[in-house]
């Protein structure tokens, strides 16, 4: 069966520990897609909190940019997470430079990205983060990550099944049924 299931939420809502237990009751051996690049110490230690959570029932793929490489036909898979997936694509290591890239670039590369992935038959649970919902801020590349983070939000809860809004560790359904 093929479905997308989008989590979002603030910093620390649960939204990674409710994916692991929503990917748990679907699969007895679910697919965890990791995304993050580790930028410092604190967080690795992050990411070790995570990687401790998950048993030995999980299969774990370390990709930071290409998921789409990635055969995953015919299993559930955590996505974790968009936010820190969508940095890869704005703070492009790969090109080696310091210009920043257009949000109109950005979106267009990890909007096809998706729509490869998600070509396959799978049940896919995405993991993002709301960062919009805060006070705007001063910081001129913050505000253009937060414009293209949100838009790809967007794109992304248009194309899911389902959308679950975590507040302090609580889902609150917002979509549910048939894509639109």
């Amino acid at each position: 069966m093929k479905k997308v299931i989008l989590i979002t939420g603030g910093q620390r809502s649960g939204k990674s520990a409710y994916a692991e237990k929503l990917a748990l009751k679907l699969s007895s051996h679910p697919v965890y897609m990791a995304t993050a690049h580790i930028w410092d110490e604190e967080f690795r230690e992050r990411v070790r909190l995570h990687q401790a959570r998950r048993g030995p029932e999980w299969t774990t793929i370390e990709e930071e940019k290409y998921l789409s490489r990635h055969t995953v036909a015919h299993r559930v898979v955590v996505i974790d997470c968009l936010t820190l997936w969508c940095t890869n694509f704005f703070f492009d290591r790969e090109k080696n430079t310091d210009a920043q890239p257009s949000v109109e670039q950005c979106l267009k590369e990890v909007t096809s990205e998706f729509d490869q992935l998600t070509r396959q038959e799978a049940v896919f649970i995405f993991v993002t983060n709301e960062i919009g919902s805060g006070g705007t801020s001063s910081n001129p590349v913050q505000r253009k990550f937060t414009d293209f983070l949100g838009w790809f939000n967007q794109y992304v809860a248009s194309k899911a099944d389902e959308v679950v809004l975590m507040v302090s560790g609580i889902p609150v359904t917002i979509k549910e049924g048939v894509k639109k």
